[in-house]
């Protein structure tokens, strides 16, 4: 591990087994807030107690996923405090250096409609991801009983897997971070091929639509 991780994992256990679950949910928290802080530390090394016999698996389970629906609710709120109208305002000003118009805003928001309890369940599974899908659903005004439901579904898979990945590896739950760190460089590789595709297909489109106006005047000029 590079010395940033080494000493987030330093910090991370003098937490845990120093308040014990208390630490889990703490730390989880903190995570969802701070996602520098990745729980692919903490699950696997409370997993770790768990082989131990330190700390039961359930609990574990229970502490990290209270701890990531209590970090989830507060980015809700903050996605509540921003509001529609200050992303939309944004969107006005400058959207058109992002190539981002108040039409996608709405179609975004309109998918977010049909689909937010599936993105906010599945959104939980992904790195970087599973923090900041709270914001959306918070502008959203997403039912506060669905997003706890679907959060909390989603959070106790994740720290199923992390905690159990860690309990089956015992001594050696740092390998967890190898799988994880593969895993998320992989998710991040989509993301960029993602965006990258969209601003393709949104400068095609400015181009196909430009050559259609030019193509419309001379039409009309050739008409008069």
């Amino acid at each position: 591990m590079s010395d940033i991780l080494k000493q987030l994992s330093i910090w991370i256990e003098t937490i845990i087994t120093s308040l014990h679950y208390p630490g889990i949910t703490l730390v989880m928290f903190i995570e969802n807030l701070f996602p520098p802080i990745p729980s692919e530390l903490v699950m696997p090394y409370a997993g770790f107690l768990v082989a131990q016999g330190e700390f039961s698996f359930i609990g574990i389970v229970l502490a990290g996923t209270l701890g990531s629906v209590m970090g989830a609710v507060v980015l809700y709120y903050i996605g509540v405090w921003a509001d529609e109208h200050i992303v939309r305002n944004f969107i006005r000003r400058f959207g058109r250096w992002f190539m981002i118009s108040e039409e996608d805003l709405d179609k975004a928001l309109a998918y977010f409609d049909r689909h937010g309890e599936a993105v906010v369940f599945f959104g939980r599974l992904i790195p970087l991801v599973r923090s900041l899908i709270s914001i959306p659903a918070g502008m959203d005004r997403m039912p506060m009983s669905k997003f706890l439901l679907f959060t909390t579904l989603g959070s106790a898979i994740w720290t199923s897997l992390l905690g159990g990945a860690g309990w089956w590896l015992g001594a050696n739950w740092e390998a967890v971070l190898g799988f994880l760190s593969q895993y998320q460089r992989g998710t991040l590789v989509v993301l960029v091929l993602g965006v990258i595709g969209f601003f393709a297909f949104r400068f095609m489109q400015s181009r196909s639509q430009k050559a259609r106006a030019t193509a419309s005047g001379r039409v009309l000029k050739d008409a008069e």
